[in-house]
């Protein structure tokens, strides 16, 4: 494993702490990459301390500092469950706490690109054992026997011929003046006890009775209530506002103009500071204020997709990825296709609302709530208010959901400056509403797909697309293209398709736009997936034998066979639709099937979907399940009910009576299969998405013969 090329200097220090407790620490990385672990860890100079501490103390207690957001995709779990494994601890011995927000510390904290299991579990389990091994060797030399002959089972170590045992607290003093192991044994997969299990989650009680700490729970001395009335169109202005109904409501204070930062722009507001967030909302309700809304574009839905189609039709674009030649392949091809898909605008639509709490002093600013990228906003507030970075303390909640919306800097600097204005702790409450007309959004996207059939063979692929970049938003650097351009079609299509290429047309829009669950995947994956299926159908071939005929490696092959087996491909019935579709979303490869067919009245229903995750070394089989039908049931809700769409410059949803949610009526029976190999560890949380859509359309297809290229689209009307 590449933790025995890492320095041990670097990767395990041992600290004592007075003799009372066993701590270890060591480096996550900034990102999920093996490679970049072993640079940044064997660096001893890169600035890093740790970023992860577990500690044993006297009375046996294993705390683990857990330095990433809970927003419900398992961390709180997954990540105990590793650490009791190699440790040979009971799971209800580790208590978890979180990090506050400490780059220089932790390295990255953000919680994003499903990337904490598959970026951190060696450096878990090396850790775990190496604490283990520790703890054996000090309780070997206290017995005077060789260690070759204790072992650790449930939090003791046991001298396996005479019976004796100490528990880990009166082992932690000695262990923590030994020097870590050069090298520890892991386990194998057939020897865990835990890993691979589907163990209930340690914050399932903690958040049905209550314990769980929230952004909203979080309740400060003299902390006051905000409510923000913020400007409908993001470049809107403030051109004048009439406080004195406002002002009458009992409980409001004061009210004032505040400015958010919206990546490199300010959005307008007026917030009413009361002494309850009740009473700060009905004085906003209060309010009246006056925009000026001139100077800049205000949108609308059709003009964006019209933009969009006269883009791909006119322009080439800037080129992400090409092999051979597809243009001269294309202009020879007797059997040919070319057509545009679109996906819709998007919110994030969290079930729990953004909040924040803040605490602006001159000496330092502490912050409180759900934050998915607690260094992120240290490094931002530090910047924005001139404090030191010592003297800014990020502070992490459990959060409701969160699908990158709060990994945004945007609610963390408005509620920081509202503190600094008032001169006292505050609570800002998003409602709704807010959250909903505000973004910022998964961008809308347009594709272009052509390709080619010669022979009952692929000749030709050649994809286009055309959509607001999210990296513009943090820098003028224009003229490359979107490097997520291809994110989610499979590497092995390279290696057996000759002609290949992807370009990004670039299109500019001042509409707030940002990562939504699996990013580029969850359209990409929609359009590159149909266009397969399409071809599938042009060649005159099944759809899966037509994927296997090009995703060779080993790997794919059986996810193909195990799809096939599982939803009985082979034994389809007249009268049912299936549809199909496989992508690669954070190194985790998904494969669907989907099933269709009419009820009594006529109308296309789902009868089931059949997931098939290959994401190699994995944690708990239950979570992997419960993120894959949460994925389902979010796609389904994206292709077939809500969108979010402008009209002169203005959202035109605003809650869930217009921006619909998938009901538990519309949500269709979901079997997940996880497939079994020793292959380095994927993403879980977010590559069940990307697949659904396309499997869906494509079964709809084989039902009715209508192919759907637009999304989202009704289901009672094809």
């Amino acid at each position: 494993m590449e933790t025995n090329s890492i320095s041990r200097r670097n990767f395990l220090r041992v600290s004592g702490l007075a003799g009372t407790a066993l701590c270890l620490g060591f480096y996550f990385p900034a990102n999920a990459k093996n490679e970049e672990l072993i640079a940044a860890s064997a660096d001893g100079q890169s600035g890093f301390e740790f970023n992860a501490w577990m500690r044993i103390d006297t009375d046996g207690k294993v705390t683990l500092t857990d330095h990433r957001a809970e927003m419900g995709q398992g961390s709180y779990q997954s990540v105990p469950q590793i650490i009791a494994e190699e440790l040979e601890v009971d799971l209800k011995d580790i208590n978890v706490i979180f990090a506050i927000g400490d780059p220089d510390k932790y390295g990255s904290q953000i919680t994003g690109g499903s990337s904490t299991i598959r970026g951190s579990y060696k450096k878990l389990l090396n850790l775990s054992a190496t604490a283990r091994e520790m703890l054996i060797t000090a309780a070997a030399n206290k017995w005077g026997v060789p260690a070759s002959k204790c072992y650790a089972q449930s939090g003791h170590v046991i001298h396996k011929p005479s019976g004796k045992k100490f528990n880990y607290g009166e082992l932690v003093t000695d262990a923590s003046k030994l020097s870590p192991p050069k090298d520890v044994k892991l386990k194998s997969i057939s020897e865990y006890k835990l890993i691979r299990k589907p163990l209930n989650r340690l914050d399932t009680p903690m958040k049905t009775n209550g314990e769980a700490i929230f952004g909203l729970d979080k309740k400060l001395p003299g902390m006051l209530h905000a409510a923000v009335e913020r400007s409908p169109r993001l470049r809107g202005k403030i051109k004048s506002f009439d406080d004195s109904a406002a002002l009458k409501v009992p409980g409001v204070k004061k009210v004032f103009k505040i400015q958010m930062m919206v990546f490199n722009t300010t959005r307008d507001g007026v917030v009413v500071i009361a002494d309850s967030t009740w009473a700060a909302m009905q004085g906003r309700k209060a309010l009246r204020v006056e925009w000026d809304d001139s100077g800049f574009e205000h949108v609308n839905t059709i003009d964006i997709y019209k933009a969009h189609e006269e883009l791909l039709k006119k322009e080439e674009g800037l080129s992400h990825k090409k092999q051979g030649d597809p243009d001269g392949a294309l202009a020879k091809a007797t059997q040919q296709i070319d057509v545009i898909y679109q996906t819709p605008y998007q919110s994030h639509a969290a079930m729990e609302p953004l909040n924040c709490a803040a605490y602006y002093q001159p000496d330092k600013i502490e912050i409180w709530g759900p934050i998915q990228a607690p260094d992120w906003v240290l490094n931002d507030i530090s910047t924005k208010f001139k404090m030191p970075k010592d003297k800014v303390i990020v502070n992490m909640t459990f959060l409701g959901g969160g699908f990158g919306r709060k990994a945004f800097l945007d609610y963390t600097h408005e509620v920081v400056a509202i503190s600094k204005e008032i001169g006292a702790p505050v609570q800002v409450v998003w409602s709704r509403e807010d959250d909903i007309k505000q973004g910022p959004y998964r961008a809308g996207i347009s594709y272009r797909g052509q390709g080619s059939i010669e022979n009952g063979e692929i000749s030709a692929l050649k994809f286009k697309m055309a959509g607001q970049n999210i990296d513009h938003w943090n820098g003028p650097a224009r003229g490359k293209a979107n490097g997520s351009t291809s994110e989610g079609f499979l590497k092995p299509y390279y290696d057996s398709i000759k002609n290949i290429s992807f370009a990004d047309v670039p299109y500019e829009m001042p509409l707030p736009n940002m990562w939504w669950r699996s990013v580029y995947a969850s359209t990409n994956g929609f359009a590159y997936e149909s266009f397969m299926n399409e071809m599938a159908v042009l060649a005159g071939q099944d759809q899966l034998d037509f994927r296997r005929k090009y995703l060779k490696d080993e790997r794919c092959q059986r996810l193909i066979d195990r799809m096939e087996e599982v939803s009985g491909w082979k034994s389809r019935q007249k009268n049912q639709g299936y549809g199909v579709a496989i992508t690669e979303c954070f190194e985790t490869t998904v494969g669907q099937v989907v099933k269709v067919s009419r009820n009594a009245e006529g109308k296309v229903k789902i009868d089931k979907v059949w997931a098939v995750m290959d994401c190699g070394w994995y944690v708990n089989p239950d979570i992997i399940k419960a993120q894959v039908e949460g994925s389902v049931v979010m796609a389904l809700g994206a292709a077939t009910i809500h969108e979010i769409t402008f009209k002169n410059g203005l959202v035109e949803q605003n809650n869930f009576y217009d921006y619909l949610m998938p009901r538990m009526s519309d949500a269709p029976p979901v079997e997940v299969h996880i497939m079994e190999n020793t292959a380095d560890a994927g993403g879980v949380g977010e590559p069940g998405l990307p697949p659904f859509a396309p499997a869906l359309t494509d079964a709809i297809y084989d039902l009715t013969g209508n192919r759907i290229r637009k999304l989202p689209f009704n289901m009672n009307a094809v």
